[in-house]
C-alpha cells in the first residue's frame, strides 16, 4: 500500500470583487462577513478540519495587508500560513503558477477563498488520499453550466473531457472551486495558452492531463455550494451560515423583547423593547431598541439600530440605523448611516462603507 500523499493547501484570495462593488471599494470580497465571520474563515476551517496544516494563500498586492492582518499566521486554525503575491490575476493555473515555490513536489488541494460548501473538504482530501488520482475535481450538477467549466465523465466516475464555459454543453456537470493536483499539474500548466479571456484555465491544464493519460477522478457533490461574488450569493451565503453555523447564545442584555428561534447575542449588547426572530447574529457593543430584527440577519459590531424592522440581511460595523423599515435583501457595510421618519415601502439597500441615507415615506 502507497504511504498517504503530504497535502498542502492553495487558497486564492486574488480577485478584486468587482461584481460586489461598493462594499469591495473598500475590504478584499474574502472577508466580507457572513454570520459576523470573514468568509475566508470559514474555508480555513473546512481545511483545518480535513487535517491540513500548510496552507498558501494567494494574495493581490492591494488587499494583501488587510488579509495579512486578518488571517495572520494560522495559529488560530492549527496551521502555517504562507502568502504568495500574484502581481495580476491572469486565472487559476497561473495562480498556481506564482505558488510553485511554495507547493514544490507536494499534492495540493486548490480552494477559491470565496466558495462555501456544504460539508467542507475532510471526505474529499479523504478520497484522494484512498484512491491517489493525479487530480481529483469536485463537481456539482447546475441547471445552466455554461458559466462554468463543464466535465463529462465517463462510466466510472473519471473524467474525459473539460471546457472552460462552453457555448454548447457537454453536461450539467460544473466545477465548482475545489480541486486536488498531484505535482503532475505543474507539468500541464507549462507551455499553456491564454484562453479566449485572456487567462491561463485551470481547465484547459486538467484537460491535458487527461490527453497525456493522467488519472482524473471525480467527486459530485451532493449538498449545497454558494459562490459568494455577487450580492445575491452573499446574501444567501449568510442564511446558509446562519442556518448551518450559528450558536444560540445570550452575552448581552435583553428586557422587553421576544425572542424566537437561535438567536447569538454578543457580549455587551443591548435589546430592548425590541423583537428577535432567528436566527440573528448581533455581534458586540451592539444596541437595539424598538426594533424589529430577522430572521436570516447579522449586525456588525457597535452597530446601533432604532424604530426599524430589518430581515434578511447583513448589516456591517458601526452602523447607525434609525426609523426606517422594512429593510430586506440588503448589504449595509461599514459605518453608515440609515435614518427615516417611519415606516416607508419596503427597500432593498447596496451601500459602500461610510454611507448616509435617509428615506422618507
Amino acid at each position: 500500500m502507497k504511504p498517504s500523499p503530504h497535502i498542502k493547501a492553495l487558497v486564492l484570495c486574488g480577485g478584486k470583487g468587482t461584481r460586489l462593488r461598493p462594499v469591495t471599494n473598500t475590504r478584499p470580497k474574502h472577508l466580507l462577513p457572513i454570520a459576523n465571520r470573514p468568509i475566508l474563515f470559514y474555508v480555513l476551517d473546512y481545511i483545518a478540519l480535513a487535517g491540513i496544516t500548510e496552507v498558501g494563500i494567494v494574495i493581490s498586492p492591494g488587499a494583501g495587508d488587510e488579509i495579512r492582518k486578518a488571517v495572520g499566521d494560522g495559529s488560530r486554525w492549527g496551521m502555517t500560513v504562507d502568502y504568495i503575491t500574484q502581481l495580476e490575476a491572469k486565472g487559476l493555473a497561473q495562480a498556481v503558477s506564482c505558488a510553485r515555490g511554495f507547493l514544490g513536489e507536494s499534492s495540493f488541494l486548490l480552494f477559491l477563498g470565496d466558495n462555501l460548501i456544504q460539508g467542507g473538504v475532510a471526505g474529499f482530501v479523504a478520497e484522494f488520499a484512498s484512491h491517489r488520482p493525479d487530480a481529483l475535481i469536485m463537481l456539482k450538477e447546475v441547471a445552466d453550466p455554461r458559466a462554468f467549466g463543464v466535465a463529462q465523465l465517463d462510466g466510472r466516475g473519471r473524467v474525459t473531457k473539460l471546457v472552460e464555459k462552453p457555448k454548447q454543453s457537454l453536461s450539467n456537470l460544473a466545477l465548482i472551486g475545489a480541486y486536488i493536483f498531484s505535482p503532475l499539474i505543474h507539468q500541464a500548466i507549462e507551455g499553456l495558452e491564454p484562453s479566449w479571456r485572456g487567462e491561463l484555465e485551470i481547465t484547459d491544464a486538467i484537460q491535458r492531463l487527461v490527453i497525456t493519460g493522467g488519472r482524473v477522478s471525480s467527486h459530485i457533490l451532493q449538498g449545497w455550494w454558494v459562490d459568494t461574488g455577487k450580492k445575491e450569493d452573499l446574501l444567501w451565503a449568510n442564511r446558509v451560515a446562519l442556518d448551518e453555523f450559528l450558536c444560540a447564545r445570550m452575552a448581552g442584555s435583553v428586557g422587553g423583547t421576544s425572542v424566537c428561534n437561535k438567536v447569538d447575542i454578543g457580549h455587551n449588547a443591548h435589546i430592548q423593547n425590541s423583537q428577535l426572530q432567528g436566527p440573528v447574529c448581533i455581534a458586540e457593543d451592539c444596541t437595539i431598541r424598538n426594533s424589529v430584527v430577522g430572521p436570516y440577519v447579522s449586525i456588525g459590531a457597535g452597530t446601533c439600530i432604532e424604530d426599524s424592522q430589518l430581515e434578511d440581511s447583513v448589516v456591517m460595523e458601526g452602523c447607525h440605523i434609525h426609523g426606517v423599515g422594512p429593510i430586506s435583501s440588503s448589504i449595509i457595510s461599514r459605518n453608515c448611516r440609515v435614518t427615516g421618519d417611519g415606516p416607508q415601502a419596503p427597500a432593498c439597500l447596496f451601500m459602500g462603507d461610510d454611507t448616509e441615507l435617509s428615506l422618507t415615506s
